[in-house]
């Protein structure tokens, strides 16, 4: 409450004229603007190097592989060999058809009996083990083992072409996903082979016009909730075909089932709902069984497994074990090469690589084995039943061999390597090729045998060798990137911590500065290009550019006429700021540290709630010391409480029992966890109006805005998750169609009314103030008029806090029930964190810009996410949507990932604003102060991840630890970046508008 009385009076003495004023407010507005506009292009420019930082090293850090053009031919085999009369190419042909099936996420341990298991996922799937042990000539069962990363597109890439994955195949397509290298599929192609494609579609963005147009069926693969289209699809078109007239339509069939996968995203492993997908796809596979001819082959695998959420991407166990069976009614196939009868009991004994494959269905269906193929023909395939046929074996092996080497020396030219490389498997292709020539001549059965077990250690050999190639790194890229993120990294610090300027600098001092930015960037780009000429061109360019541009705004930057001195810390929160932010920074080159992020940061967090509760309790004002400490306990216990939602990461167990789904073995959301979403929409507005009423601010758009929008948009979203763990476990007697449709309208009205309707309506809401004129009479005399102001000491931080719970409601609507009980922590501990550092003056110290920020990460992993691609919950992008949309579901799943901080991120102005006089001087200074030291952490953070990365490529953790880490770093900083530009500083404009129009222009 202010008495402006006096204050009118002041004006009125100061004799200055209401058209005059209203001149100056309307000058100070429009300079304002102006100054707004060109700090939000400093941001700008900030967003574009880190870009290109981040471009330019991940360019060189993510491992690349020359595609060769060359296609192998029927008419040019790798080896001279006696001809054959059978129909086949290098080889003779043992099937004319083939049905492949591809099981995705089956994993091995899914296929083998475990008596007296208790896990849904065991015991389910009986039809694989059984054949292979009752009919070993006819059937075989082996661990399939996938190369990581164990991503779908990936793991279709190396089944189709024999090649081990890289990030990045240096082809001649750079404009989609399509396989041009040489393939099976485009070997059956060539050849005339009618090919069927039925289930995931991911197989027609990989090969293009390679199908029967007629007979193929696509299905939508992203959808993780939906278990049945794509199976049912799948199951519907295949058997016309093996069983009715079709069956003479077609020669290969590739059908790809989704339902064990999705059931293991969606609900886990361990679920009812993936015991009923294993026994569906035992009742197809019998069914099949049943309508094979004995010219048919039939393939069931695995293009990958699932760990114990059911997810997959990483290289754990769980996630690159999966399972290989092959069938035929004739009996073609054989153990007796290892004495072995029966599947192995587990995925350490005898093991196939997924490679493997390639050669071995090549040569099985008569086709040349692709020119690319780095795999070994399976010798269960080739070895005969009954007595071993080591000449067959050793033959397949020695035409795959010498493939191996065809490519090798094709390879070593295009790269410009030299004979030394592959020196060690040369010496084992020859003593193989000699030993197999002279077990021609003599019909010798040991010296095939010697033989194959040569050719087998070249093709090792010379995968390991391959293996160390393609993890080559593009060093002068990944030195430019760094040294470009460096770079913006002391801009920014310049520009945050440079506490000697008063204020932010004018429009009219900036853009000259910048225009010789302009002109600097533009030579020094040039110079970039001469000096970097070794480097593609386009590289040069970008690296020149961003070089230039760094360089020429240092000196643009410190020729503005202020003292720019950059300080160093000066208190002891100065100090902890610095030291949250460093010791980070160094601790990300260990793996534990990487590691156990999460309990760091809560360690940090615990200290600043500590730290502030003593520094409080030195206050010497008695309420605020009270308050103070009280607010210090809220935050450090609310810390405290958030601490016990985790979701652990493989490398954290047994040390560590995952808290925020049901179980370890689950995807989806205990049953009392639903409580979570409503508790939040009792107690949050009643929490947000107790901080309002304090300073007298649950006045006018505040008392709607938290009253009522607020509650109901949180009741809204607990609503929503009751009806998905209703559809999850079957509560309601609605079918799934109209409990699904009604739960995406629902979701649409919430991310509608609050990332729409409600960030609309917040830019036009008044201030939450209230003003009240008194005047009493005595005598027939007026006194003069009081006028009484409820809610100004607090005008900027009340009216700017609706935009932040307004989007509390559209991300809370994107997480699980224990990621919004986080969120609505965070909420608190956002309040908590103001009244801190109003209390303890610390509006401009770097502590609170860097503590908002931990905050955030420190909730990161509270709404369940590690920085690891299989913690991402892709489920997220199916809330409110039906089908994958374009942008729209990247964006849902990137603030699903990054809500805790986005939140954060949108609440930095607060720093500056919260509890500040309406009328007040340097708040624009403030604020992009605070914005750029919660960017400078973010950058800090990314750099030192980065540089880690690059420094420990050769590291046995590297894409297991710390290149999730980076890349966990890098998106972050490009989406905070963002928000910063158009979340945070156009709120800020807004909200000094809205408050200018009662107050005029500080």
């Amino acid at each position: 409450m202010e008495d402006i009385t006096d204050k009118f009076k002041e004006v009125k003495a100061k004799e200055i004229p209401r058209e005059r004023l209203a001149q100056v407010n309307k000058e100070k507005g429009v300079q304002f603007k102006a100054t707004i506009v060109v700090l939000a292009t400093f941001f700008f420019y900030i967003t574009l190097l880190h870009g290109l930082g981040i471009f330019l090293f991940t360019k060189g850090f993510l491992l690349t592989r020359l595609v060769l053009n060359e296609k192998s031919d029927c008419s040019s085999p790798p080896l001279s060999l006696p001809s054959h009369a059978e129909p086949g190419c290098w080889h003779p042909q043992t099937f004319t058809k083939a049905v492949v099936i591809i099981i995705d996420a089956l994993r091995y341990d899914f296929t083998v009996p475990r008596p007296g298991s208790t896990h849904h996922f065991h015991n389910a799937l009986h039809v694989l083990h059984e054949t292979a042990t009752q009919y070993p000539a006819k059937a075989f069962l082996l661990p399939f083992i996938a190369d990581p990363p164990t991503t779908t597109l990936q793991r279709l890439k190396g089944l189709t072409t024999g090649t081990l994955p890289t990030f990045i195949d240096a082809g001649s397509n750079f404009a989609g996903t399509a396989i041009e290298e040489d393939n099976l599929v485009a070997q059956l192609k060539d050849a005339g082979r009618r090919i069927v494609h039925l289930g995931d579609d991911t197989w027609h963005s990989l090969f293009p016009g390679y199908f029967d147009t007629n007979l193929t069926r696509a299905y939508d693969s992203f959808n993780v909730w939906d278990l049945f289209t794509v199976d049912n699809g799948v199951t519907e078109h295949l058997f016309p075909l093996l069983e009715g007239t079709k069956k003479s339509n077609w020669d290969v069939i590739f059908g790809h089932y989704l339902g064990v996968d999705h059931a293991g995203h969606r609900y886990g492993p361990d679920h009812p709902a993936t015991k009923a997908k294993l026994e569906e796809m035992d009742s197809v596979v019998r069914r099949m069984v049943d309508t094979l001819d004995e010219d048919t082959l039939l393939v069931v695998m695995g293009d990958h497994g699932m760990d114990v959420k059911g997810d997959h991407g990483g290289e754990s166990d769980d996630e690159v074990e999966a399972a290989l069976w092959m069938y035929s009614k004739k009996a073609v196939f054989g153990r007796g090469h290892n004495g072995f009868l029966t599947p192995p009991p587990n995925a350490k004994d005898r093991p196939v690589g997924q490679i493997d494959l390639v050669p071995t269905l090549g040569l099985l269906l008569g086709m040349p084995i692709p020119f690319n193929n780095l795999g070994a023909p399976i010798a269960e395939a080739f070895v005969g039943a009954g007595r071993p046929n080591w000449e067959n074996l050793a033959t397949v092996n020695a035409l795959a061999a010498a493939q191996i080497n065809r490519y090798q020396r094709a390879y070593s030219q295009a790269r410009g390597l030299s004979d030394a490389v592959f020196s060690l498997p040369k010496d084992s292709w020859i003593k193989g090729f000699e030993i197999f020539q002279s077990a021609l001549q003599g019909r010798n059965t040991k010296q095939f045998g010697e033989a194959y077990e040569a050719f087998a250690l070249y093709q090792q050999q010379n995968l390991q060798i391959c293996r160390s190639l393609w993890a080559r790194f593009d060093i002068p890229n990944m030195i430019v990137g760094v040294f470009i993120l460096a770079g913006t990294l002391l801009i920014l610090a310049y520009f945050a911590r440079c506490q000697s300027m008063r204020g932010a600098p004018s429009a009219s001092e900036y853009l000259p500065s910048m225009a010789k930015t302009g002109a600097a960037t533009l030579v020094a780009a040039l110079l970039g290009e001469a000096l970097i000429w070794r480097t593609k061109l386009l590289d040069a360019s970008l690296g020149g550019l961003a070089v230039g541009s760094i360089l020429g705004f240092v000196v643009a930057f410190m020729r503005l006429p202020y003292d720019w001195e950059v300080p160093s810390p000066t208190t002891v929160w100065g100090w902890m700021a610095v030291v949250m932010t460093i010791s980070q920074s160094i601790g990300f080159a260990s793996n534990s540290y990487t590691i156990w992020e999460d309990e760091i940061l809560f360690f940090f967090l615990v200290a600043f709630a500590a730290m502030t509760l003593l520094s409080s309790a030195r206050r010497a004002n008695t309420s605020e010391r009270i308050y103070g400490i009280m607010q210090s306990l809220i935050f450090g216990v609310l810390t405290l409480l958030a601490s016990f939602s985790r979701l652990c990461r493989e490398e954290q167990m047994p040390y560590c029992r995952s808290t925020y789904y049901a179980s370890t073995t689950s995807s989806t959301s205990a049953p009392w966890q639903l409580l979570i979403p409503l508790v939040t929409a009792t107690l949050l507005p009643s929490v947000v109006k107790a901080y309002y009423k304090r300073t007298s601010s649950y006045e006018g758009i505040a008392t709607i805005w938290i009253g009522f929008v607020l509650r109901i948009g949180l009741l809204a979203v607990a609503i929503f998750w009751l009806l998905d763990a209703a559809d999850d476990n079957n509560w309601l007697t609605l079918d799934t169609a109209t409990l699904k449709t009604i739960k995406i309208v629902l979701a649409r009205l919430v991310l509608g009314v609050s990332l729409v309707g409600g960030a609309s309506a917040w830019i036009y809401a008044k201030p939450c103030i209230s003003i009240q004129v008194e005047q009493k009479y005595d005598d027939s005399i007026a006194e003069p008029k009081k006028v009484q102001i409820y809610g100004s000491l607090n005008a900027h931080g009340t009216r700017y806090f609706l935009l932040v719970i307004t989007l509390l409601i559209g991300l809370s609507l994107l997480q699980k029930p224990m990621g919004i009980g986080s969120l609505t922590i965070l909420t608190i501990q956002i309040l908590s964190l103001m009244e801190i550092i109003h209390v303890n003056d610390l509006s401009k110290s770097a502590i609170g810009p860097v503590v908002l920020a931990a905050l955030g990460s420190f909730h990161f992993f509270k709404t369940g996410h590690q920085a690891t691609l299989s913690s991402i919950q892709w489920e997220s992008a199916f809330i409110p949507l039906s089908v994958i949309q374009y942008p729209f579901s990247p964006l849902l799943v990137v603030a699903n990932t990054y809500g805790a901080q986005i939140l954060t991120a949108a609440a930095v102005p607060l720093i500056a604003v919260w509890k500040r006089p309406a009328r007040r001087n340097g708040l624009l200074g403030d604020v992009s102060n605070a914005l750029g030291t919660f960017l400078l952490y973010h950058a800090t953070i990314n750099l030192a991840t980065t540089m880690w990365a690059g420094h420990l490529r050769r590291h046995l953790m590297l894409y297991r630890i710390f290149s999730p880490r980076f890349m966990t770093a890098a998106g972050l900083l490009l989406v905070l970046d963002l928000i910063v530009i158009l979340v945070a500083w156009p709120a800020f404009w807004f909200n000094m508008h809205s408050i200018s129009e009662i107050f005029g222009w500080t």
